[in-house]
């Protein structure tokens, strides 16, 4: 009983400083789908005073159809696709002139959310005492239009490497702590000047712990910071949040759900997020 305390205020410490499980979270692990295997994960998220810049608008955010389709490729590379099909804005307070022309209603506005592609790597598996290491990149398309005021409508890139290590692991069973964290450089185009871009820091740190073969709790930081001295581009801000929740494993899919704290001021205030994944068996055999 000790133990498991110690190791429950541990996983929440660590947050406080996407088994490729590791949705709710944000936080990249280094394990990919198995080969051949599709992995499918939906979702909603509810965010309390949101904040867009760029258009000027502030409200309450419901991102509906949170989709992430992974498949495994090989024994180690995993393809991502994931994105939002719906986001709806109840907009609370708006800037008196918008610094980007407008097309919203007088109380709300809805757009498509922005999808991402990318493929994550893993580069070697962890020992004893070296943890595993993993790469991922990928690319977020302009699938949003920023007329609507939730989306900038612009091509940014991004790499991150992934470390995890894993604690407390039986053959028979997931491992009791499973800590993982990401460090990387995101290339965000600016989109009010022209040739001109801002280099963001990337950063997640995360842990899993397992109660049981059924329920585990997760939590972690993730964000984003900026790199520039001076005025920061309307759209490249910096976000950071705060996330603590649970997976529960039934029925062959895993529900998750997890609270949301900001904690800078250009981040959403609080908010919520549900979903469910399904791992499916090895359904098709990868080109050698």
């Amino acid at each position: 009983m000790k133990f498991a305390i110690r190791t429950i205020l541990l996983v929440i410490s660590l947050g406080s400083v996407s088994f490729s499980q590791q949705k709710p979270l944000i936080t990249e692990d280094v394990d990919t789908a198995p080969e051949g295997s599709i992995r499918v994960s939906l979702g909603v998220e509810f965010l309390q005073n949101a904040r867009f810049p760029l258009s000027g608008l502030t409200g309450d955010l419901s991102r509906i159809g949170m989709v992430q389709l992974s498949v495994g490729f090989s024994p180690n590379v995993e393809f991502q696709i994931e994105g939002t099909a719906r986001d709806f804005l109840a907009i609370n307070n708006r800037q008196p002139t918008s610094p980007i022309p407008l097309n919203v209603g007088a109380n709300s506005t809805s757009d498509n959310g922005d999808f991402t592609l990318s493929t994550k790597i893993r580069l070697r598996n962890e020992t004893r005492n070296i943890p595993a290491l993993g790469f991922k990149f990928g690319v977020q398309l302009p699938n949003s239009d920023q007329a609507r005021g939730l989306g900038t409508n612009q091509t940014n890139v991004f790499g991150n490497i992934l470390l995890q290590k894993k604690f407390g692991r039986r053959k028979d069973r997931d491992p009791r702590l499973n800590i993982f964290g990401n460090l990387g450089l995101g290339i965000f185009s600016a989109p009010l000047e022209r040739f001109s871009q801002n280099d963001l820091l990337l950063y997640g740190v995360a842990g899993i712990f397992r109660v049981n073969k059924r329920i585990n709790i997760v939590s972690e930081i993730n964000g984003r910071a900026n790199t520039r001295s001076g005025a920061v581009p309307l759209g490249t801000e910096s976000q950071s949040q705060f996330r603590i929740g649970t997976q529960i494993k039934t029925s062959g899919l895993r529900f998750d759900t997890a609270a949301i704290i900001g904690l800078n001021k250009t981040s959403p205030r609080s908010g919520i997020v549900f979903g469910v994944t399904y791992q499916s068996p090895r359904i098709f055999s990868p080109a050698k």
